[in-house]
């Protein structure tokens, strides 16, 4: 009896972002499932799909369609999609000197979670559709 025919691909990777809870995947989350190009390419076909937004270099988020406008947006809001990142790639985040002020009664300016505050240096842009999350450095 023959074997059965592998599946693509990207139905492998779709499939794998489906039983997992996690709402950001990294590109290595699927380095078992083939060479670093062949990941990229799938990735891409899911994002174009709109089966998974682009948040950051190595970076995807689970999607859902928006009520509102009808477009595939980010499942959860921006700022949770960047802790959940930042809690993947292994740096330390904490709520910004915004945050604190805020909590603190010094502002009663309601911060919009757009500055997360962090330990370490992180060069990395998180965030899609021209909304990007902003890092402060904190010791």
């Amino acid at each position: 009896m023959p074997s059965p025919r592998p599946q693509p691909l990207e139905k492998r990777i779709a499939r794998r972002v489906g039983r997992k809870k996690a709402n950001v995947f990294l590109r290595r989350d699927f380095e078992d499932l083939g060479g670093y190009d062949q990941v990229g390419r799938a990735l891409k076909c899911l994002t174009a799909k709109g089966q998974l937004i682009k948040i950051g270099y190595g970076l995807y988020a689970r999607t859902t369609l928006s009520p509102i406008s009808g477009k595939t947006v980010a499942a959860k809001p921006l700022p949770s999609l960047t802790l959940e990142a930042l809690e993947r790639l292994d740096v330390e985040a904490m709520p910004s000197s915004f945050a604190q002020a805020n909590s603190a009664g010094i502002s009663t300016q309601v911060p919009t979670g757009r500055v997360i505050a962090v330990r370490s240096r992180i060069s990395r842009k998180i965030g899609y559709d021209g909304k990007y999350v902003s890092f402060e450095r904190r010791s």
